[in-house]
């Protein structure tokens, strides 16, 4: 039996990026990678740690570029998979477009914005309800404390909801955050998923094990993943893979659970 088969090595990693430098850099770009985090770069890490398959988060530092992402694609067709981040007032035709090149969902990558768009304004409700209608997922990341307000939005079109890097609870407290709270009541109305990932960006040390354990007694291994967040933009020089794949034991110590988590969970999700 195969290491990940057994709850060890992650079958599927559901949060990593790849970019190039001379990409055009978002007017809010909050880092300038140092390197490519190329497509080959990003196999060969998989393949090194024994990683078969794989969901691209589009990277904020580039906006709405989606092409390497698309690239990415249809090079690996059966290994990956990747949500877009797009306009609000993104057309039907561009999110088929996508759709038929693998796209599986849109990223509201909202955490870098100082307010939030208003998810009940009217473009945000046709853009949903066009995301509904393909069938997709909604990868969502921001602050904690803004959280409540962006889930009563996405909810009522019943798509699929992931909450990316634990929910980012606020620091101080912790998992009293109001918006970790609505991240647990949601998962329990059965709808919602959470990233187990980015933990090395969430404060002190044992933080993202506090926030996992509660998870888990709400979730169990069905309602959760785990990404990488390979190549650590801010952290290249501080992270590698490897430490990522030890956090995740560690914060997932039952090894039927981490199968479930890290295999289960995200093939049926992601690849059914």
């Amino acid at each position: 039996m195969s290491a990940a088969a057994q709850g060890g090595t992650p079958l599927v990693d559901t949060h990593f990026h790849v970019y190039t430098r001379d990409m055009p850099l978002s007017a809010t770009a909050w880092h300038k990678p140092p390197e490519d985090a190329t497509i080959e770069r990003l196999i060969a890490t998989l393949d090194a740690h024994g990683v078969q398959f794989g969901v691209l988060a589009p990277a904020s530092l580039y906006g709405d570029y989606n092409e390497y992402a698309r690239e990415a694609l249809r090079r690996h067709p059966k290994r990956l998979r990747a949500s877009a981040i797009v306009k609000a007032d993104a057309s039907p035709a561009l999110l088929r477009g996508l759709r038929d090149d693998g796209f599986i969902g849109v990223r509201f990558q909202f955490r870098d914005r100082a307010e939030p768009p208003d998810l009940q304004s009217l473009v945000y409700q046709k853009l949903l309800k066009q995301v509904a209608d393909l069938g997709w997922v909604v990868h969502l990341h921001d602050h904690g404390a803004r959280l409540p307000a962006a889930i009563a939005a996405i909810e009522p079109f019943g798509v699929k909801l992931i909450v990316e890097h634990f929910g980012r609870p606020t620091q101080e407290l912790g998992v009293r955050c109001p918006g970790f709270r609505a991240v647990l009541a949601a998962v329990e109305r059965g709808r919602t998923w959470v990233k187990l990932s980015a933990g090395f960006r969430l404060g002190p040390p044992d933080a993202p094990s506090s926030y996992a354990k509660k998870l888990l007694e709400v979730a169990g291994g069905e309602r959760l993943m785990w990404g990488s967040d390979w190549p650590f933009a801010a952290f290249e020089d501080k992270v590698k893979y490897a430490d990522t794949v030890a956090a995740f034991h560690e914060w997932v110590p039952d090894p039927a659970t981490r199968k479930k988590i890290a295999s289960e969970t995200p093939l049926k999700l992601y690849f059914n």
